[in-house]
């Protein structure tokens, strides 16, 4: 039984999994972050372009 409780306490597989998991919770705040900030960097990009075609673009109809 001793031996038992040794090997638990020196194995060291669920720390790793631990490890691995709080790196890719943390990667995937990153890539959350930065397409939100992306995001909004294009939706006003695309706005610019749209406005400015709206402006240049002939009257319809007539």
């Amino acid at each position: 039984m001793k031996t038992l409780i040794q090997k638990f306490l020196r194995d060291e597989s669920g720390a790793t999994m631990v490890e691995y998991g709080i790196m890719v919770a943390l990667i995937a705040a990153i890539c959350i972050g930065t397409v939100g900030i992306l995001g909004v960097n294009v939706d006003e990009a695309f706005g610019a372009v749209n406005a400015e075609l709206d402006a240049q673009a002939p009257a319809a109809g007539g």
